[in-house]
């Protein structure tokens, strides 16, 4: 009896071992995990946080953007006298369910001088959430 192997084309591959979508079911509240990338982004956009630090919770274009932006964000800051890093609260932390395994979130981030809204998009993703999406307006 013959066993043949099948070999996996680049496509069977890349599906194999991407990110697998999970149910919502399984996966922990999402509320706090909104509201420490919340923070985590402020905190990366303010440069006292690293971008490595989220990795793990977020995807990797994600992670792009993010290290992008905090780039543009060091550079902007690069003439300027070292200043304190402002205090922050977020508050009003909120987690829609638009599907199965998705969750859209949004947080308010205030500081002494700026009202911002952190916006996350989470997907199930290889049993936890990641974040696919964030945008701080």
């Amino acid at each position: 009896m013959s066993t043949q192997r099948r070999r996996m084309n680049s496509v069977d591959a890349e599906e194999f071992f991407d990110f697998q979508p999970c149910s919502s079911e399984g996966l922990p509240d999402p509320v706090p995990l909104i509201e420490n990338l919340a923070s985590s982004v402020i905190e990366i956009l303010l440069g006292v946080r690293d971008v490595q630090q989220i990795a793990r919770w977020v995807t990797e274009t994600t992670y792009d953007q993010l290290t992008e932006r905090a780039l543009t964000a060091r550079r902007r800051r690069a003439g300027q006298s070292h200043r304190a890093v402002p205090g922050f609260a977020v508050s009003a932390v909120r987690a829609c369910h638009s599907a199965d395994g998705v969750v859209e979130g949004s947080a308010v981030v205030r500081s002494a001088g700026r009202t911002r809204a952190v916006a996350i998009r989470l997907e199930g993703l290889d049993g936890r959430w990641r974040a696919t999406s964030v945008n701080v307006l």
